[in-house]
């Protein structure tokens, strides 16, 4: 493993690796971790947490940017890795096609190989400290169904805005089914022509009327072109959850409080979900498990830690909350108080 200097910058750094996937196809992917440069030699292992290690998982057509995300959580104790999967992000490569997955469980191995380099840097004990698993929108639905599929791997699950379902219902996702299945089959990198809506990415990023610095080559306007094989993959994900996926630890399910949809750009879709469906997702999240904690933070938008200032405190807050809950002792600091968590004035 060699880790260099990440584009984040000093407090960052990431490695990239290949994983060979059950379909004996080797992948590329890459890890960074965030390593502040007050209390951590430069390339060596981040500094013990009491708490253990959190991984984060990105959506699609995204990868790994939000600086202020890190640091909340290796302020609650923990180590944080965040892993931009294969076609994605850091990992993008020119001879494939930006986001295409054709099953969710290609990125099995990548995520499993994630692990173990975390875990080869933790101190030697005869039992190995929590390991979390965070994933917003397709990475949460990827993070469920890893999960599911590896029972004991993880301790905790977080989920940002999880895309557990179409929007709409179930009915919906088997019409699509059956319209993409063949297609998927024998063609599965075919663009399909959707409309293309750039509001989510309006309100979120700095070059428009948001707040974030993000890189357009790693998280375009208008997201990568749609594939047959990918929407399949993602609607058999989908299929999964809506039987139950029985994961026996707990999980923490944060969404915003409305969703605004449409054509045409509202101006509440400066202030709510204007991906997916958040009363489905509110319903789905109720089969993944037995432990389920549901958050609705008013005002959020997709990702809710990328909401308006205040919101997105909220969110925070609430997290922090069920962290000390369920993983730390202790009351932990006063989140919504604090003005300066997760300002984009701090990313570089």
């Amino acid at each position: 493993m060699e880790w260099q200097t990440d584009i984040l910058g000093a407090d960052f750094e990431s490695c990239a690796f290949e994983a060979a996937g059950p379909d004996g196809v080797v992948r590329r992917a890459t890890l960074v971790r965030h390593v502040p440069q007050q209390g951590a030699e430069r390339t060596g292992n981040p500094p013990p947490a009491a708490n253990g290690s959190v991984l984060f998982l990105h959506g699609w057509s995204d990868y790994f940017f939000n600086v202020a995300l890190a640091e909340f959580w290796t302020g609650q104790g923990f180590r944080f890795f965040a892993l931009d999967m294969h076609n994605h992000g850091r990992s993008l490569q020119a001879d494939t096609p930006g986001g295409y997955v054709e099953h969710l469980d290609d990125y099995d191995a990548e995520i499993g190989k994630a692990i173990d380099m975390i875990r080869s840097g933790e101190p030697l004990e005869e039992v190995p400290r929590a390991l979390t698993l965070m994933g917003h929108s397709t990475g949460g639905l990827v993070a469920a169904l890893w999960v599911s599929r590896h029972p004991g791997s993880v301790q905790f699950l977080v989920l940002n805005s999880p895309w557990l379902e179409m929007h709409g219902s179930s009915i919906v996702r088997r019409a699509a089914q059956t319209m993409v299945k063949p297609l998927a089959r024998f063609r599965p990198k075919t663009i399909l022509r959707l409309p293309e809506r750039g509001f989510y990415y309006r309100s979120i990023s700095s070059s428009a009327e948001g707040e974030w610095l993000l890189d357009d080559k790693y998280r375009p306007p208008l997201a990568f072109p749609m594939r047959a094989g990918w929407l399949s993959a993602v609607l058999s994900g989908h299929t999964k959850v809506a039987r139950g996926l029985r994961i026996d630890i707990p999980i923490l399910v944060l969404i915003s409080g409305a969703s605004a949809n449409g054509m045409i750009w509202q101006e509440s879709m400066r202030r709510s979900d204007a991906v997916l469906d958040v009363n489905t997702m509110a319903v789905r999240a109720m089969t993944l498990g037995r432990t389920v904690t549901l958050e609705r933070v008013d005002g959020g938008l997709h990702d809710v830690f990328l909401s308006a200032g205040p919101v997105r405190a909220d969110a925070y807050a609430r997290l922090a909350r069920w962290i000390h809950g369920y993983i730390s002792s202790g009351p932990g600091p006063d989140y919504s108080a604090n003005h300066k968590l997760g300002d984009p004035g701090g990313m570089p």
